[in-house]
């Protein structure tokens, strides 16, 4: 392909979400309301684990990152979303549509790494109690928080690098309402076998590992806790790992549900990916903060110095 179509596009246009022209301002305050809900309530995850000394630990560690991360991914799709909504010009640039892809999969990667972290620090912690302070150490969790970040950024890197050498021609409309790597794929005029071998070798590895260290963990537990059956360790159990499955189960079931059981394969993409930029990283907040007395003491604990600093003045 010459060069004159490999320049010919300079933006893309992006179809947005399937609704009626008069629907636009009921879902820009839906959406909006939902990001700022996500980005306030990870924001105060992160400052309460910060802040209070009793949250120092693995757990709390991960947790802040992973809130970190859904602030991110949120706000690499839904500014731009909003945007398009308000001014009606749902145009984005060349440039501006490739960082959206390597974002986008970063993002996403460093999410499934911290919940296989979370899930194996669960593990530790009811397999193996006594040692758990000595496995769990705070080099080993920077470590696996590290790795996580630099894999996710080698794989986002690849990803859009062969993204990048590929033309596009007269085709700039994107049915999505952000860069979608495999949409974008499909616009262009240039051989795409290198990119879908890799993204069904590689990117499958990097969905499938962590999604496998999850597993592991969970069945081991489950195997502990029948051994030797009770009430007490089940309780134990659910209270430790109550809210990281349940946000595993809405992360990986939601996806699983859209795409086995949706009849339209655009509408599978589109609302598998309101969930992961949108419906998951708002709800995470609430899951662990509802779900989890150390963040629930945490925040009294700041409200009531918030209190006592303002009656003081």
């Amino acid at each position: 392909m010459g060069p004159e179509n490999q320049s010919s596009v300079s933006e893309f246009l992006l179809l947005g979400l399937p609704m009626r022209p008069g629907q636009q301002r009921g879902f820009f305050t839906l959406f909006l309301g939902m990001y700022l809900t996500t980005e306030l309530g990870n924001l105060l995850i992160i400052l309460l684990i910060r802040l209070d000394s009793r949250l120092h630990t693995p757990m709390y560690f991960f947790l802040s990152h992973l809130a970190l991360t859904d602030m991110s991914l949120s706000s690499v799709i839904i500014p731009k979303m909003l945007t398009s909504m308000q001014t009606r010009n749902s145009f984005i640039s060349y440039p501006g549509c490739i960082s959206q892809v390597y974002f986008y999969i970063l993002f996403c990667c460093v999410d499934n790494f911290l919940l296989a972290a979370m899930a194996y620090d669960r593990y530790v912690a009811i397999c193996h109690p006594l040692h758990y302070t000595t496995i769990m150490r705070e080099g080993l969790c920077a470590l696996l928080v590290a790795v996580s970040w630099i894999l996710s950024c080698a794989h986002a890197l690849l990803h859009t690098l062969l993204l990048v050498r590929l033309s596009f021609c007269a085709d700039n409309t994107i049915s999505h309402f952000f860069c979608e790597l495999t949409v974008l794929l499909k616009l262009s005029c240039s051989d795409i076998s290198l990119n879908e071998l890799v993204i069904f070798t590689e990117g499958g590895l990097f969905s499938i590992l962590p999604l496998f260290i999850i597993l592991g963990s969970y069945v081991r537990i489950g195997i502990i806790i029948l051994r030797v059956p009770s009430t007490e360790r089940l309780y134990k159990a659910f209270s430790t790992c109550g809210s990281h499955l349940f946000v595993v189960s809405l992360y990986y079931g939601t996806v699983a549900g859209v795409y086995f059981f949706s009849s339209s394969w655009d509408s599978k993409d589109i609302t598998a990916s309101v969930m992961y930029t949108v419906v998951t990283p708002m709800l995470n907040p609430f899951i662990y903060s509802l779900r989890n007395r150390d963040i629930k003491q945490a925040l009294e604990k700041c409200f009531r110095r918030v209190s006592v600093q303002s009656g003081a003045q």
